[in-house]
């Protein structure tokens, strides 16, 4: 059985919030169909966000608006959140067994950012046996730097959908995977 993993589509990554990512709106527009198409086949999900431990923090601080998961995606009262501390969506978390006792062995994964816990937890899942595909155009990320150099997010977004596409994953438009 395959389920839907939303990750970290939370308030700071939007215009606005402490973080906010290139193509974020888009992304998040493209996750609510695919949220569509799960609640409408009675498929399992999966809402994952990302809260740090402390204040200091610079974005994803506990308790604040922030941390909370986006309205574009919001979770109904009886779908799962997952909280995590990491990037990696299973570190210290519950959401293998949510899976296992649900027969999930197929993940579709979608959600911010896409060079951090999207690919994480995409890496993670397929070391843990999971069949996984990731909807590019779901994902969105930033500009990152290496040392004095500004590395563009198209170009960090491309270069870790190429990775997990590599070895780790089947990585997708929306409309290919629809069409399917």
């Amino acid at each position: 059985m395959k389920a839907l993993l939303l990750i970290d589509i939370q308030n700071d990554y939007f215009p606005g919030g402490r973080y906010p990512l290139e193509r974020i709106d888009e992304a998040s527009r493209t996750s609510a169909e695919l949220l569509d198409q799960f609640r409408t086949q009675g498929l399992p999900l999966v809402h994952i966000r990302h809260e740090f431990a402390g204040p200091e923090a610079p974005f994803f601080q506990p308790n604040t608006p922030g941390s909370e998961i986006h309205k574009s995606v919001a979770p109904l009262p009886n779908e799962v959140v997952v909280t995590k501390n990491f990037v990696n969506s299973f570190a210290q978390t519950d959401l293998k067994s949510i899976l296992d006792k649900q027969g999930v062995d197929s993940l579709v994964i979608c959600g911010a950012m896409s060079h951090m816990c999207v690919e994480g937890t995409t890496r993670a899942a397929a070391d843990l046996g999971y069949k996984c595909q990731v909807i590019h155009d779901a994902c969105a990320t930033r500009d990152q730097q290496f040392g004095e150099r500004v590395i563009r997010a198209a170009d960090v977004h491309g270069t870790a959908m190429a990775t997990l596409g590599f070895a780790f994953a089947e990585v997708l438009s929306f409309g290919a995977w629809r069409a399917r």
